[in-house]
């Protein structure tokens, strides 16, 4: 059983910084990749950002150049650094694990329980 727990949302102010934290725990044995989404009131869910295996990040264009996102091997964690927060930015954040677990051999999605980012103008 793999579980993410996310951590950071809250309440920001437009042109502040927010940072969440996701950590993954359970039989992980090998992660192909960790993704930040985020799905805003009536809109679907979309990509934000990811980090694959070998450390190379990607981003929507919509966050590139304020929007930061990290790992932590030891601790199998990812962060997201969001600076430069716009109020569109508001949305609930879900953290995404695509590993093999001792379960599992083949790649599966997990998903975190999603945390509240509000941006006021």
């Amino acid at each position: 059983q793999v579980q993410l727990v996310e951590s950071g949302g809250g309440l920001g102010q437009a042109g502040g910084s927010l940072t969440l934290s996701c950590v993954a725990s359970g039989s992980i044995v090998s992660i192909s990749a960790m993704r930040w989404y985020r799905q805003a009131p009536g809109k679907q869910r979309e990509l934000v950002a990811t980090v694959n295996a070998d450390g190379t990040a990607s981003y929507a264009d919509s966050v590139k150049g304020r929007f930061i996102m990290s790992r932590d091997k030891g601790r199998n964690a990812a962060y997201l650094a969001m600076d430069s927060l716009k109020p569109e930015d508001t949305a609930v954040y879900y953290c995404n694990l695509v590993a093999r677990t001792m379960t599992y051999n083949n790649l599966n999605n997990y998903w975190g329980q999603g945390t509240q980012v509000t941006v006021s103008s």
